[in-house]
């Protein structure tokens, strides 16, 4: 439990819908997700399966499929792996309040050796991600402290287009942001902010029977 002190004091679970912290010993899955979070402001949260827990790191522009964009991540508090399913509404006012989305699922296999923990240490994570919307060949690597860089690796997966934008909805329940808002009480306008395809489903009908 020591690598989720952390996180758990910085939430309250009686207020919170997060999971509450539980180290999973056993047989790695090598599970990966990225989670789309529209807290004071909109980025996605990168996270690795490792050690019982998820590796995590903040990336504000999301994860990008082009070899030449260099995307910056910040390493933040491990999660557990109940997270890798969490999906809803965080309260205003406790820590990371805002709408939660899966955006990408899937597991990984590492590249450049099979100890995630020593890797990581080293700075260099090499990965092959299989996931629904992220595939194929991709690096972390460590700048400085905290800060990561997550870039895509040229294979027959890499493209220029823009994933966050092109395919914004959850993997789970294919809602967005500001649809997840609206169905579980959170705040509608503030999810959709940054989010131009965030539209709540009910708006959508409204319109389409004018």
């Amino acid at each position: 439990m020591q690598s989720l002190r952390t996180y758990k004091q910085k939430r309250h679970f009686d207020r919170s819908p997060e999971p509450k912290p539980e180290k999973k010993p056993g047989k790695p899955r090598r599970l990966f997700v990225v989670q789309k979070h529209r807290a004071r402001n909109l980025h996605y949260d990168f996270r690795l399966e490792a050690g019982g827990v998820l590796k995590s790191w903040a990336v504000p522009k999301g994860p990008s499929t082009d070899p030449k964009v260099k995307r910056l991540a910040m390493a933040v508090e491990d999660h557990p792996l109940d997270y890798a399913n969490f999906e809803g509404v965080i309260p205003e006012g406790e820590y990371g309040g805002g709408t939660v989305m899966v955006w990408d699922q899937g597991t990984y296999e590492p590249e450049n050796g099979e100890n995630i923990g020593s890797l990581l240490k080293k700075g260099e994570l090499k990965l092959t991600l299989k996931g629904k919307k992220l595939k194929g060949s991709w690096v972390l690597v460590r700048t400085r402290d905290r800060n990561w860089l997550l870039i895509k690796h040229r294979d027959r997966f890499a493209s220029e287009d823009e994933l966050t934008v092109t395919s914004p909805a959850s993997v789970l329940t294919r809602r967005t942001l500001a649809e997840i808002a609206s169905e579980e009480g959170g705040n509608v306008e503030k999810a959709a902010t940054g989010d131009p395809r965030s539209t709540p489903r009910s708006s959508r009908e409204t319109r389409s029977r004018k």
